[in-house]
């Protein structure tokens, strides 16, 4: 079901709406950014269609009229695709499909496309066909059969029951399994995460391509994928950080959001985007050479929000520095964002800034803390190693001293703890 993108690159019409809620200029930006897309999905854009409308129509989207241009236009072209900026409804897909003779496209099932070109891992294919056969259900048409090859042969034909109706039937059986075999893989992550809650975790989040992972190469001198294209990263990918001084943290590389985010693809990646909500603070990284950062910024902002992540405790990275034309609106993203930096990660321009910078704001958000605890204390003491990151530990005759950092809101819980064993707080200072 994954394989949906061809191997040779086909050529494409690309149709955008704008109405009274988005302006030509919108709408220009969007279509360039569909553009992107089609291309990392290996689609050449012959041509644009825009039209203006007070709503959309119901049945084609963009009228009959319309309709009949479009129609003229793939057909002298030789066109074989049509990709529109908004997503379809069902009814839309077939009437513009039977009009046209072509097929067509919206922009959810092309960034389904692309994420199914990018699915390497097991965790991100078994997301991705979700998100697939949850697109595809209402969709299904007269002319969707065989669906029983592409799954094995699950289900069988009832008596009286058309082929469409098994082709569903079918699809609702492989999203049950699917769902079941997300909630295991899941549960080994979460296995995952307990097995980092030792250390300081940071995840990158923003738009797509704005160079989260040559960020995180830069920073832990890993090898992450990275290609000048969207979506280059699917899966999640998580590695130490030294920030100087004995100071090191986890640091996750998460998938990039992008503007019309299909809800059903953020809920099929809520295990692997759950890093999110799970770190100890977000690397916001936000590409500042683009005309269109704030409106990206917005985007990301809204998807963390939805993801429960939005309260997160956030320092903005602009990053492509080394890119920015205008340099005067500089102050105004100063005024805006205090917690912020300037780099460029090609370039490794402020990259000692950044890290000072990260441990700053481990340093608001951690304390350092000694305890001594009885030796006869080991559940306490398995406590202590399960809360906090135990940085050094020792024995004093009849005693353990444990130097650990701990996240402030976790602090009350650690006092707690050692007061409960009967063990002593030594002191408590902020990271150095």
């Amino acid at each position: 079901m994954i394989e949906l993108a061809g191997t040779g690159r086909e050529r494409c019409v690309l149709v955008g709406v704008s109405t009274r809620a988005s302006s030509r200029e919108m709408l220009s930006d969007s279509l360039d950014e569909l553009a992107l897309l089609a291309d990392t999905a290996g689609a050449d854009v012959a041509s644009r269609v825009v039209q203006d409308r007070d709503r959309f129509d119901p049945s084609t989207f963009i009228g009959k009229g319309k309709v009949e241009e479009l129609r003229a236009l793939v057909a002298n072209e030789h066109i074989p695709l049509v990709i529109f900026d908004d997503d379809l409804s069902p009814v839309q897909v077939r009437n513009l499909e039977k009009s046209l003779e072509v097929k067509v496209l919206d922009r959810s099932g092309l960034i389904l496309d692309i994420f199914a070109s990018r699915a390497k891992s097991n965790e991100s294919k078994t997301q991705v066909e979700l998100a697939q056969l949850q697109y595809l259900l209402p969709r299904l048409t007269r002319a969707w059969t065989h669906l029983s090859k592409q799954f094995g042969g699950i289900g069988t034909k009832g008596p009286g029951e058309t082929q469409i109706e098994t082709d569903r039937r079918m699809i609702r059986t492989r999203i049950g399994h699917l769902k079941d075999k997300l909630d295991r893989i899941g549960q080994q992550r979460d296995t995952q995460r307990k097995s980092r809650r030792r250390h300081i975790r940071a995840a990158l989040v923003g738009y797509t391509n704005v160079g989260k992972s040559t960020l995180l190469n830069l920073l832990s001198g890993s090898e992450v994928f990275v290609e000048n294209r969207l979506f280059a990263t699917l899966d999640p990918t998580t590695r130490f950080v030294d920030l100087g001084g004995g100071n090191t943290m986890l640091m996750t590389d998460t998938v990039g959001f992008i503007r019309k985010l299909p809800h059903h693809l953020v809920a099929s990646f809520k295990s692997t985007l759950e890093e999110t909500t799970e770190a100890d603070f977000l690397i916001h990284v936000v590409d500042i050479s683009s005309k269109n950062f704030e409106e990206q910024i917005g985007v990301v902002k809204e998807t963390l929000e939805e993801l429960g992540a939005g309260a997160k405790t956030t320092i903005m990275v602009f990053n492509k520095l080394d890119r920015l034309v205008d340099r005067s609106i500089m102050p105004a993203v100063v005024q805006e964002f205090p917690r912020h930096v300037f780099v460029s990660a090609t370039r490794g321009i402020n990259i000692l800034g950044l890290k000072e910078a990260l441990l700053d704001l481990v340093r608001m958000e951690f304390r350092d803390m000694t305890v001594r605890m009885p030796q006869m204390q080991q559940r306490a003491i398995s406590q202590l190693h399960d809360i906090a990151e135990v940085l050094e530990q020792s024995y004093v005759e009849q005693e353990v001293l444990l130097k650990v950092r701990v996240a402030i809101r976790d602090e009350y819980s650690i006092r707690q703890l050692v007061k409960d064993a009967e063990g002593s707080l030594e002191s408590v200072q902020a990271p150095g």
